[in-house]
């Protein structure tokens, strides 16, 4: 009796270990991170206005890259993501708005929005994000590259007008996490003035 005795204290002590070691990794896990959101292109109204309406898709993207978490390549064949960080939203509907609001900026589309409200548009611009990552190229440096594609379409019958990819490529000597994200908002401050003439001039 008295070794039963013992040994059942001994499993409720481990038990209780194991307890709490769980709760350490739902503490740790359920951590607040520090959201980080990139910002459109500036207003511009240069070139002409158009009466038609445009339907930003929401971008397609790999699983690893569909998500709020900035992602971090250490070399080519690993995927890890900045631990006390993430993007404001998923990082295709990032990409979505933010093209959406770079395109409206400029006044010349008479309407941009998403699939799911306002009319029914006159083209459609389909959008795949090949790359939105930092890569070490070791000696300390970083590469915070993006790689995005897009797709014109006439929505009535589908026909594609144009597709055109876009890349970017930003070098910094710090993994310092707002230096990252800073990268990255320089990378997009040069893509999104691009991307969004490109599809105004395919409306």
């Amino acid at each position: 009796m008295a070794n039963l005795t013992c040994r059942t204290i001994l499993l409720g002590c481990l038990s209780g270990l194991s307890g709490c070691s769980a709760l350490s990794v739902l503490s740790e896990a359920s951590a607040p991170l520090d959201t980080f959101e990139l910002q459109p292109a500036a207003e511009t109204t240069r070139g002409g206005r158009t009466s038609r309406t445009l339907l930003v898709a929401r971008p397609q993207a790999s699983a690893a890259l569909a998500t709020d978490r900035i992602m971090i390549k250490p070399d080519p064949a690993v995927i890890t993501y900045l631990p006390d960080a993430r993007w404001s939203d998923e990082m295709p509907a990032m990409v979505q708005t933010l093209l959406i609001r770079s395109i409206s900026a400029t006044g010349r589309v008479a309407y941009v929005g998403r699939s799911d409200a306002g009319p029914v548009p006159d083209k459609a611009l389909l959008v795949r994000v090949d790359a939105f990552e930092v890569a070490a190229q070791g000696g300390g440096t970083f590469d915070v590259r993006v790689s995005i594609e897009l797709t014109m379409i006439n929505d009535r019958d589908q026909r594609v007008i144009g597709t055109r990819s876009f890349v970017q490529t930003e070098t910094l000597a710090t993994d310092d996490t707002r230096a990252i994200v800073a990268a990255f908002q320089t990378v997009m401050d040069a893509l999104l003035p691009q991307m969004s003439d490109w599809a105004i001039g395919r409306v």
